[in-house]
């Protein structure tokens, strides 16, 4: 079971999410239902997980192939019938692809064509439908994966890029994800999560795919200014996990 001191801490910090993204849906006409909590359990202990778990919490986020699969036996035995949404949200090796098949709920980082097939071909075998997000690099830093979004150039043959996803069976395409820079302020990333917005917009209009409607954007640091952008799955870690002065 969770400790007590680990329930409250998170309680209590969950709370002030919970206000700051009510607050962030109303100033952008949403409904707060419109926006996914993300639970980022990367370094967090079981225990701690198993705090947002009886907190509410029903998505959760890993980073690593290696971690999820050792998250979820602790899952079915902890957690009976009440099991979360796994988001694999890091990236992911190309020989790893058939292992994060088997674990993912919901995929954030599809971030190549050649992971995208090697994803397809795993989830084939495993006979099922994979939910995936791709992964775009708008900011256009070196450091970062994903497709190349960063200027209007790369943006056309990207376009023509992601229509060859149309023959991927077994992949289901659900929209984009991305991280912003880390900035000084919150509000300079904004024009990367606007960006995204709009790339989404335009592959809704110019691709024959029924997915489309997420947006995986914002973390501890810029998820409000996400969520006014258009974000549907804000990834949150240390604002859940750490004390509040910390957060």
């Amino acid at each position: 079971m969770a400790t007590g001191e680990a329930r409250r801490r998170i309680s209590a910090n969950l709370a002030r999410i919970e206000a700051r993204i009510a607050r962030a849906c109303a100033q952008a006409g949403r409904e707060r239902r419109e926006v996914t909590l993300v639970a980022v359990t990367k370094t967090r202990t079981w225990d701690e997980v198993l705090a947002a778990h009886a907190c509410g919490l029903r998505h959760f986020g890993e980073n690593r192939v290696e971690e999820l699969e050792t998250r979820l036996p602790k899952a079915r035995t902890s957690l009976g019938q009440e099991l979360p949404t796994w988001h694999m949200i890091g990236h992911i090796q190309s020989r790893k692809a058939a292992r994060a098949v088997a674990i993912s709920d919901l995929i954030h980082s599809v971030d190549s064509l050649r992971l995208a097939e090697r994803l397809d071909r795993a989830a084939a075998e495993a006979g099922r439908t994979l939910p995936v997000l791709l992964e775009i690099n708008v900011s256009g830093e070196a450091a970062k994966y994903g497709f190349d979004a960063a200027t209007a150039g790369p943006e056309d043959a990207l376009v023509a890029e992601l229509a060859r996803l149309e023959g991927l069976a077994h992949l289901s395409v659900q929209g984009l994800m991305t991280m912003a820079p880390i900035v000084a302020d919150a509000e300079q990333a904004r024009p990367v999560f606007g960006r995204l917005r709009l790339l989404r917009e335009r592959l809704q209009r110019e691709l024959a795919f029924s997915g489309w409607h997420e947006l995986s954007m914002g973390m501890t640091d810029d998820y409000v200014i996400a969520i006014q952008e258009g974000a549907t799955l804000v990834r949150i870690g240390r604002a859940i996990f750490e004390p509040q002065d910390q957060a």
